[in-house]
């Protein structure tokens, strides 16, 4: 067993987990595109052409597509299987869903890795990055699964997709197959859920590497009252103690040394959301309770992934995530905190590997 990553379960269909071993990977051999894509390319500067998606109650929502490169004749069986499938259906998508007071570039590597090999689409959630403003009415988990049926309806019309989520995005992402489960199975064909959970959170853990050192203490439902009527002021407190919330960004972010300008990217975009935004949505994640809407994700091959020293969304979430869902695959990566899509982001491209090439082999036989 690796000392950085365990497997267990399965995904469904053989065909799949035998081409995943190799076909994305091949690909990025005939591309010259390594494991370690992304590493020269400075954060936050993978960009393509943006799109406004309308939500269903009128906020914009930003979200930008990176199409396949154009297929040369002579492309191998590898290469048609991820880019076509049965018949005349399109080639399957990847919606990447981010995480809480994230925005779409915190999917840096994995953007980096498939950029041209597969179609795949990012957006900002509502209040986060280049999206529009929520009214705190609409700022909830469920409505979040409503966003992405609504970036599935205007960017990916048509065609199989594979969905993958990373802590709220996770969470976005079982809201999604709550609300509509007919989907699982015909549209969706894949979905690949990061350092999340469907309930049990003790939300207290989202906030400290947020919080300004001074009110990084037990939450209470006064400081909660602080954070929606003195959001600015805590917003001002927060840039000037900016060294000591890099501290906490690295120390709830990642379980093992990493890289400065990883820690310092990840607090940019936590810096970046304002503290209105994390009120508004701070009540949502405790009275989170999806584990009896997960089941139906056993339809299509599922991964399930997370770091063994996560402190916001532990393990053991992931764990029971894996158990509530059949034929589910679960990479556990040793020592890696809540942003394991950087800290890991080999494995966690290899994992998506077989995912992606999975969900091709299952949508191209149906």
């Amino acid at each position: 067993m690796s000392r950085r990553g365990r497997l267990a379960g399965s995904v469904a269909g053989a065909l799949g987990v035998a081409a995943g071993t190799a076909a994305v990977g091949i690909l990025r051999q005939q591309r010259a595109i390594s494991r370690r894509a992304g590493e020269d390319i400075p954060f936050g500067s993978l960009r393509s052409t943006p799109a406004t998606v309308v939500a269903e109650d009128g906020l914009p929502l930003h979200v930008e597509v990176d199409e396949v490169e154009p297929v040369a004749p002579s492309g191998g069986a590898v290469e048609r299987l991820l880019r076509r499938t049965k018949g005349d259906t399109p080639p399957v998508t990847v919606v990447f869903v981010h995480g809480f007071c994230l925005n779409l570039d915190c999917w840096h590597f994995q953007r980096a890795a498939y950029r041209g090999l597969v179609r795949t689409v990012y957006y900002d959630q509502r209040s986060h990055g280049r999206s529009g403003n929520s009214d705190r009415a609409h700022s909830n988990i469920d409505q979040l699964g409503r966003d992405l049926h609504r970036v599935l309806e205007e960017v990916v019309p048509d065609g199989p997709v594979v969905l993958v989520g990373h802590s709220m995005g996770g969470m976005s992402i079982v809201a999604f197959a709550e609300q509509y489960p007919e989907l699982i199975g015909t549209r969706v064909v894949g979905v690949g859920l990061i350092s999340t959970t469907a309930g049990g959170l003790d939300p207290s853990r989202i906030l400290l590497p947020m919080l300004p050192a001074r009110l990084a203490g037990p939450m209470t439902s006064r400081a909660m009252r602080t954070l929606h009527l003195g959001h600015r002021a805590i917003d001002s407190l927060r840039r000037a103690g900016s060294a000591v919330a890099a501290v906490a960004t690295d120390r709830f972010a990642f379980g093992s040394d990493v890289p400065r300008g990883y820690v310092e990217f990840v607090d940019e975009m936590l810096a970046a959301t304002p503290f209105e935004v994390v009120a508004d949505f701070f009540p949502h994640f405790a009275s989170l309770d999806k584990f009896d809407y997960v089941e139906v994700l056993g339809q299509v091959p599922t991964s399930v992934i997370c770091g063994t020293a996560d402190r916001i969304t532990s393990i053991g979430h992931s764990r029971k995530l894996q158990s509530r869902i059949p034929g589910s695959r679960l990479l556990e990566c040793e020592g890696a905190g809540h942003m394991v899509t950087m800290e890991r982001h080999e494995l966690v491209n290899a994992e998506l590997d077989q995912l992606i090439t999975a969900a091709s082999a299952r949508a191209a036989t149906r």
